[in-house]
């Protein structure tokens, strides 16, 4: 998708249905990474806390492995495991739930954990905070951000992190970011080598202002890369005219192997949807 243009083949949500139905949904996320999902003894009584394990079958040279390393590997076939919960309120809005891009975005960001070591990324429309707390799990340093007009997210996003003992303001960063406004939060973002985002073009009137914001953070970083999946759900939904505008360029990620080396199902995973993951820099 050299042209960046999103010609989608109609699987037709309205955008304010949730994005899809719950059914669709929970089906779609059963086997982002061996997931479970359990009850929480929370005030909530709508919350249930869903686990995703992410996991490397790597084999390698044995040399570069510890002893415990390698006597995991041979009882178990597993080098490296991750596990992360994810609390969600099903009957809330988007941010409360763990969409099927999710996880596709986390796993791209699982088999490079290597190299997010020491990276400073930021997550926009973060909603429940699976890839980017992935990524600070791996040795990133990270910020989550949400609508800023939106408390509640925010809140919850702070709980997801403290569930996987992430301390907000310590160990991760959450901030209220609102597309399309320069305003202060923005401007002090510093320094950033990677921006993600799982599932944000979810309705065309925020498509402008999402790429508002990401054309002025990749230009004051101008190394960095904007890196994000989208799920199909019209074929009348393009981002090719802002694009030009806004001086950016977008290219497909190959998405066709993610999990495969760890056994995951990558069919089951996108539960019949179509997820692309997109790279998105300035023009030169």
């Amino acid at each position: 998708m050299t042209s960046g243009r999103f010609h989608i083949n109609g699987e037709s949500a309205p955008a304010n249905s949730e994005q899809h139905s719950s059914n669709s949904a929970t089906a779609t996320t059963s086997a982002a990474a061996a997931t479970t999902t359990t009850s929480a003894s929370s005030n909530d009584i709508n919350e249930k806390i869903r686990l995703f394990v992410f996991t490397s079958r790597e084999t390698g040279s044995s040399t570069n492995l510890s002893t415990l390393q390698r006597d995991r590997q041979s009882s178990t076939g597993i080098l490296e495991e991750l596990e992360i919960k994810i609390p969600e309120l099903l009957q809330s809005g988007y941010s409360f739930y763990t969409w099927p891009c999710s996880p596709i975005l986390a796993w791209f960001l699982w088999e490079r954990r290597h190299s997010l070591v020491g990276k400073r990324i930021l997550e926009l429309g973060a909603g429940t905070g699976l890839p980017g707390i992935l990524a600070a799990k791996c040795g990133a340093q990270v910020l989550l951000s949400d609508n800023s007009i939106l408390p509640k997210s925010l809140q919850h996003l702070r709980r997801s992190c403290t569930i996987n003992n992430l301390r907000p303001g310590q160990d991760i960063e959450v901030i209220g970011l609102s597309w399309g406004l320069l305003l202060n939060s923005l401007w002090s973002l510093g320094h950033l080598d990677l921006i993600i985002a799982a599932d944000c073009f979810y309705d065309p009137c925020v498509f402008e202002d999402i790429l508002v914001t990401v054309s002025f953070l990749l230009e004051r970083n101008p190394s960095a890369k904007f890196i994000f999946t989208y799920q199909e759900r019209s074929a009348d939904w393009s981002i090719e005219a802002l694009l030009k505008k806004w001086k950016l360029c977008a290219l497909q990620i190959n998405s066709d192997d993610i999990g495969k080396a760890s056994g995951v199902d990558l069919l089951e995973i996108l539960g019949g949807h179509t997820i692309h993951l997109i790279e998105v820099s300035k023009e030169l």
